[in-house]
């Protein structure tokens, strides 16, 4: 699959390719904290799950934009149709709610379609959603990714990788070889690390590295 080199296309191939790589444990260095990476930590599991697979966000913010209305479709979509009933809401900044997301896709057997349904169904719901975000600035977003990558090698995970800027867009950073990922989200190392650095990443970019 291609996808176009606008802003929402970079994130878009971010948002699906890489990270649904970096989900998948891999072997390593357990004395390293390395195996595999994601863009976000883990958060403590859902203690219950929506009665609706299709229900609709609980609080839709008065005068939100096509943006918000777009991730609610996407988020009722991963619930009815994308195998995740317990899909979360998300924020009333119309960002999803990648610490949610991310325990979700930690649990046994949920990893395969947590970012876009499984099989892919919610694929064009969720390009429909990055296609109406609001016109970030490319700048501040390269400039706190930055600040987040020093953060995380600084916090012992070395190999971290700086964003570029291709094009006038931020292109996240994250692990050296997503195609076989040598950082290990379980590992204590990286779950400190990450929670030591998340204050660096502004809203909507933590689940792009």
């Amino acid at each position: 699959m291609s996808f176009p080199t606008t802003t929402a296309g970079l994130r878009l191939a971010a948002f699906v390719a890489v990270p649904l790589l970096a989900l998948t444990v891999a072997c390593g260095d357990d004395t390293t904290g390395t195996r595999s990476h994601d863009a976000v930590a883990d958060v403590p599991s859902p203690k219950s799950e929506p009665s609706e697979a299709a229900s609709a966000p609980s609080t839709k913010p008065a005068g939100k934009s096509a943006y918000y209305d777009a991730q609610v479709t996407f988020v009722q979509c991963m619930r009815a149709k994308g195998g995740y009933k317990d899909f979360p809401d998300p924020k009333l900044s119309g960002h999803l709610d990648w610490e949610k997301i991310s325990e979700i896709g930690s649990q046994p057997g949920r990893n395969e379609g947590i970012k876009a349904g499984k099989n892919n169904v919610c694929l064009d719901e969720i390009k429909a959603a990055l296609a109406a975000e609001p016109k970030r600035d490319e700048q501040k977003s390269y400039e706190s990714m930055l600040a987040h990558a020093q953060c995380m090698r600084d916090n012992g995970i070395s190999r971290f990788t700086n964003p570029v800027m291709s094009g006038g867009n931020a292109v996240p950073g994250g692990d050296p070889n997503p195609g076989s990922p040598v950082y290990d989200r379980d590992s204590p190392a990286y779950k400190e690390a990450r929670a030591a650095c998340e204050s660096k990443l502004l809203d909507g970019l933590d689940g792009m590295q």
